[in-house]
């Protein structure tokens, strides 16, 4: 987990150091007093989170974080700043958190132990993502136990409230990534995007049933299953099935 320290103060920057030092297992490429500077290095190099002063030279936090924001790889980024006017601007960004000076020990530790978990689960969820495509399983958690479940087994998955529903012939996963980041998982021609909450197999489909606005209703499992085609994806769904 690579990190850097943008503040024009120098003291500032020192105590920050520390606290990532003692708490986490980070690692602190660098630090920089000028958002300038900050921008010809994040262009250059690979960052998970940038810790980031909003009264800095040359060009300021704020617009710093809006130029980052436009990135296809996006560093996290925390506002440690003296500035609380600022707050929403920055939420708005979806920054990842936004500290006032002076800031508590506590406030600092809880901070950076949250930032270090989450980086720890978009490193394993990676992982996950990349050793799929090479084994053809995903890795479901149910009654405590991890099933290794074939690609080829799953019917269809649900995006439902924050979590994602992975069906198979006889049984329901539930998981926290999104419904597109399985599809990232899956990475299979056969799987479909049938509708924003629904990706199916499409060897799975056994009836295929005509509904209102000229949209379909996909039955599998005997019809068990039953999830539905939207119309923006209709003309696609066609090609894909020669209808």
């Amino acid at each position: 987990m690579k990190v850097i320290i943008v503040d024009d103060e120098f003291p500032a920057r020192q105590e920050l150091r520390y606290f990532i030092e003692k708490n986490t297992s980070m690692e602190i490429l660098g630090e920089f007093d000028n958002g300038l500077d900050v921008l010809g290095f994040i262009q250059e190099n690979n960052l998970d989170a940038i810790f980031l002063d909003i009264n800095i030279p040359r060009l300021d936090g704020m617009l710093l974080a809006k130029t980052i924001n436009k990135f296809k790889k996006r560093p996290k980024i925390v506002f440690i700043t003296a500035y609380a006017d600022y707050a929403i601007e920055a939420f708005n960004l979806k920054i990842f958190d936004y500290i006032l000076k002076p800031y508590s020990d506590e406030r600092i530790i809880s901070m950076l132990n949250k930032l270090e978990n989450d980086l720890d689960k978009e490193s394993v969820k990676g992982d996950a993502i990349e050793k799929s495509k090479i084994t053809n399983k995903l890795s479901l958690w149910k009654d405590e136990k991890i099933h290794m479940v074939d690609v080829s087994e799953i019917y269809y998955c649900e995006a439902r409230e924050r979590y994602t529903y992975i069906y198979s012939k006889d049984d329901v996963y539930r998981i926290r990534e999104s419904i597109s980041e399985v599809e990232k998982m899956i990475n299979k021609d056969n799987f479909f995007r049938s509708h924003r909450s629904y990706l199916v197999n499409l060897e799975k489909i056994e009836e295929i049933i005509p509904w209102f606005n000229n949209t379909y209703i996909l039955k599998l499992n005997k019809g068990k299953y039953e999830i539905t085609v939207s119309r923006s994806k209709i003309k696609l769904f066609r090609q894909l099935m020669n209808i």
